[in-house]
């Protein structure tokens, strides 16, 4: 039973960098923060980081569909691999793969599901606020 209650205490630990995180990802929602400063690792193939570094790059309020980030990467007929590296993205919002859409402006997929994404795109465009 001590063990149990060890774990329990370990998982609720609050470092400050998850404080921070979690301030930055209020202030993105609350539409204050337009770009995260957080220090970011991601853990991936080579390939999914290129395409992560891309993808951060888009501006907030702005997208760019999977051709695009392909050809910026320099893979212009890997757009089924680049939804699949959005897919994997560890950091979703913070690398803003809800601004990736299909070629046709639909909104593709999304970690978070398609709702979210809409939401996402249309709080950046000042339509929405959570």
């Amino acid at each position: 039973m001590p063990n149990q209650e060890k774990e329990v205490n370990y998982r609720q630990v609050e470092t400050e960098f998850m404080k921070r995180v979690k301030e930055e990802i209020e202030e993105y929602l609350n539409g204050q923060r337009k770009k995260f400063d957080i220090p970011l690792i991601p853990q991936g193939t080579e390939f999914q980081q290129r395409v992560w570094q891309e993808i951060s790059k888009i501006p907030y309020g702005e997208t760019r569909t999977y051709k695009e980030i392909a050809e910026r990467i320099g893979e212009r007929k890997c757009y089924q691999a680049i939804g699949q590296a959005c897919r994997n993205n560890p950091y979703v919002i913070i690398v803003p793969c809800h601004r990736v859409v299909g070629s046709h402006s639909e909104l593709g997929g999304y970690a978070g599901g398609l709702e979210l994404k809409q939401k996402l795109l249309d709080l950046e465009q000042g339509i929405y606020g959570f």
